[in-house]
């Protein structure tokens, strides 16, 4: 595969100085009980990526785009696609950029963020499926003339995305390997973009829920892959196919994958519940289930960072969906 064009370490860096008002240097910190669990030496840190503003890294991707957007393109608006989170982070960008969203969202998605997705301001329609969304979002481009935010694809998107690979070379130091769960692939492409530029030896592991598994089939097939239906209560993860630009970057810089099943992200919520006291989304766990599970072995005596990504959820869900008294086997 020829190599892309892909974001320079500069022009992440001066995105990120542009945006010091729009989005936190979110927090890393040691994980003593993960390490205790893995033993061996084991140095484990976390990227507290799911205390950015809206709730997710997402909001570094949609900053990205509209960074790059003239004043005709701002004023006739934005539009998104997703089932909670882009949706939320495309509204808030929408927001910060002085315009107006009009985001497409799965009717099965998440009701409280569907609620924050209105509370920035942002029109809301609603579809019965991921398929359907984006359809309906192109009809909007083409009628009203407004931006389309991808969710993951785009140079921009990893632009965005790189500005938290910044943060993690700044923020720990040394690491052997970073931990990042995979949706379409926007985060883990700009994150690898980054890291392989800032600190090459470095190993880029990328986690996706068997249920939604479209980047393993894409790096088996060695060209973009999508799947028939998506099946994973991480439904942040639920990209339904890779795409050229976000498969190419993964492909070029995410050195292993690997899979998790629901009942893995299951406990790994709980376990986070448990130890950490913090209340996560599924596809936040992800990363977490990954090392407690099939990276177990692979990772311990190594210093490590995984990538907290999100924690837009309300209680009721995650008291469903969590195995709170049960420890990760």
């Amino acid at each position: 595969m020829d190599p892309i064009e892909a974001p320079t370490v500069d022009a992440i860096r001066a995105l990120r100085d542009s945006l010091t008002s729009s989005i936190y240097r979110t927090p890393v910190i040691r994980c003593a009980d993960l390490e205790e669990r893995l033993g061996g030496g084991t140095e484990i840190y976390a990227k507290l990526e799911f205390l950015q503003r809206t709730g997710t890294f997402k909001a570094r991707g949609a900053l990205g785009v509209l960074s790059k957007l003239d004043d005709a393109q701002l004023a006739k608006g934005i539009t998104a696609v997703s089932a909670g989170n882009h949706a939320i982070a495309a509204a808030y960008a929408a927001r910060s950029a002085g315009t107006t969203a009009k985001i497409v969202m799965i009717g099965s998605a998440n009701p409280s963020r569907v609620a924050a997705c209105r509370d920035m301001g942002a029109q809301i329609v609603v579809v019965d499926d991921v398929h359907a969304a984006f359809a309906a979002a192109e009809e909007i481009r083409e009628s009203e003339g407004r931006q389309f935010v991808h969710p993951f694809e785009g140079p921009d998107v990893a632009l965005g995305t790189g500005t938290l690979g910044l943060e993690i070379h700044e923020q720990v130091a040394d690491f052997d390997a970073v931990v990042v769960t995979i949706g379409g692939g926007g985060l883990i492409g700009g994150v690898a973009n980054a890291l392989k530029q800032l600190r090459p030896d470095c190993e880029v592991i990328g986690v996706e829920p068997k249920g939604a598994d479209s980047m393993h089939r894409s790096f088996a097939a060695g060209s973009p892959q999508g799947i028939d239906s998506v099946a994973t209560i991480a439904d942040s993860l639920g990209a339904p196919f890779a795409l050229p630009y976000s498969f190419a970057l993964c492909r070029q810089n995410v050195d292993r994958l690997c899979l998790v099943d629901d009942d893995e992200i299951r406990r790994a919520m709980g376990w986070l519940f448990r130890y950490m006291k913090i209340a996560v989304e599924p596809a936040c766990a992800a990363s977490t289930a990954a090392l407690l599970g099939p990276l177990q072995d692979s990772l311990r005596g190594r210093k490590t960072v995984l990538v907290f990504c999100g924690s837009n959820i309300d209680w009721q869900t995650f008291s469903e969906q969590a195995l709170l008294h049960e420890e990760s086997q």
